[in-house]
């Protein structure tokens, strides 16, 4: 993989990093998984191929751009997910507690 290659994949990164923010921010979470397994795929050959030479110049600053942005999409998603998550969790704990508490009256 040479250093443009590294670039390209990053950059990629950084469009299906929108398209996560897009998803969460329209609450599309069965696109935005899709999205993730994506944006898994890409590290995963970044790691594949870590042999490549350090990145100077021009690579290096668009590699440490699509960082910086990928970074601040990451932040947004969390941001729309963390809500979502904590609801999802407390309506999983109020199936458990309706769950146990028909075991334990024999509803």
């Amino acid at each position: 993989m040479t250093g443009q290659d590294v670039v390209t994949v990053y950059e990629t990164m950084v469009g299906i990093t929108d398209k996560m923010l897009d998803a969460a921010t329209a609450s599309d979470w069965d696109r935005l998984t899709e999205l993730e397994q994506q944006c898994a795929a890409c590290v995963r050959q970044l790691k594949d191929n870590e042999n490549v030479q350090p990145l100077a110049g021009t690579q290096r600053q668009r590699k440490v751009s699509a960082i910086r942005r990928m970074l601040d999409a990451d932040r947004q998603i969390r941001d729309l997910t963390t809500p979502w998550m904590a609801q999802l969790s407390a309506m999983i704990s109020n199936t458990s507690t309706e769950r146990r508490v028909a075991r334990a009256y024999g509803v």
